[in-house]
């Protein structure tokens, strides 16, 4: 399974907002929209990511308040990215091995998208289902050997 398999089922729905856009106004989209993360783009070029996890770190070192602080101060600004063709096994380590809970998806500059762990989580899941029922399916109507055939008494 790859990163395209993902987002062709999630859709291509994409928030974001600019490195100079106040952090608060920020805030706001994420809980307005109920996401965990922004793309931060600059004239076309992702240049950034905004979580939940940025946001608090954010919070807590400028004393509990947001300020007139701006989302460049507070984003990832290497934040982790695959492309369309990522294998979903890599997407995991990577995730895993960064803490990353959001990944953009890129095709070269262009930003295709956003995967979260829920997004992986729930496509490994239900690749399993689907292998357990195609297993399932195949065991209920395994054909009967010769061998297996009950032999009458004389």
């Amino acid at each position: 399974m790859k990163v395209s398999d993902i987002l062709r089922v999630k859709g291509n729905t994409l928030y974001t907002v600019g490195p100079e856009e106040p952090l608060a106004r920020a805030i706001d989209i994420m809980a307005e929209k109920d996401i965990g993360s922004l793309v931060v783009m600059d004239h076309g070029d992702l240049v950034g990511m905004l979580t939940f996890r940025e946001v608090i770190q954010c919070i807590v070192t400028n004393q509990h308040t947001v300020g007139s602080t701006v989302v460049r101060t507070a984003m990832d600004d290497h934040p982790l990215t695959c492309t369309m063709e990522t294998e979903l096994d890599e997407v995991r380590r990577m995730m895993l091995e960064r803490h990353a809970r959001y990944m953009p998806v890129m095709d070269k500059r262009m930003l295709m998208g956003v995967i979260s762990l829920y997004d992986v989580a729930k496509a490994v899941v239900d690749s399993q289902n689907f292998e357990n029922r195609m297993l399932k399916a195949y065991i209920r109507d395994w054909p009967a050997s010769e061998d297996s055939q009950p032999t009458a008494q004389l």
